[in-house]
């Protein structure tokens, strides 16, 4: 079983955190605890393109950014998965760079020394040198960069359904399965 931190940030693309706790929620059996760490700008995104506070439903644990006594914050925890989704620039940076200055980046810290999975959907675009070596440092040491690049040969209908393009490939990195559109299939 599980135990998975969905760190949500104020890079927009709330549609991605959403639907990727919808797909996290309908596969419950498979971890046994989900905790969400979501920043006051990631509120505000998730608010402005979304147009509710749906955030703050989810049967999931929330913990505050500043929050280090999250069981996450430590490695003895055994959380073994960490999606960012969306992940701004600045929190792979400071990912990057090992600046471990909030739940977030602290969370992400431990996920890595311990060599588990971290999993971050960047969201911005085009990139520059530095986000460019940044990805380089966080895959070097053993993160996993999935960009927000939807896919279109499932021939998505909805929003929703073309955010699952990335979402679901999330899921995939990480080990978990999940009914998807497969290539060939």
């Amino acid at each position: 079983m599980h135990k998975i931190v969905l760190a949500i940030t104020g890079a927009s693309g709330a549609i991605y955190a959403k639907v990727l706790l919808d797909k996290l929620l309908s596969v419950k059996e498979q971890w046994a605890e989900l905790s969400i760490v979501m920043s006051q700008n990631a509120k505000i995104v998730w608010e402005t393109e979304l147009q509710n506070k749906a955030y703050a439903d989810y049967p999931v644990l929330y913990f505050d950014k500043n929050d280090f006594n999250a069981p996450f914050a430590s490695g003895s925890a055994k959380y073994d998965i960490m999606f960012v989704a969306p992940c701004s620039m600045g929190t792979m940076g400071r990912i990057a760079g090992g600046i471990s200055d909030d739940l977030v980046t602290r969370a992400a810290d431990v996920i890595l020394k311990e060599r588990r999975k971290l999993i971050l959907m960047i969201r911005d675009t085009p990139y520059n040198l530095i986000h460019i070596k940044n990805m380089e440092t966080i895959t070097l040491a053993g993160g996993i960069i999935c960009p927000a690049t939807p896919s279109f040969y499932s021939l998505p209908e909805t929003f929703e359904e073309l955010a699952s393009t990335v979402t679901d490939r999330m899921l995939d990195l990480a080990g978990i399965p999940i009914s998807s559109f497969r290539w060939g299939a």
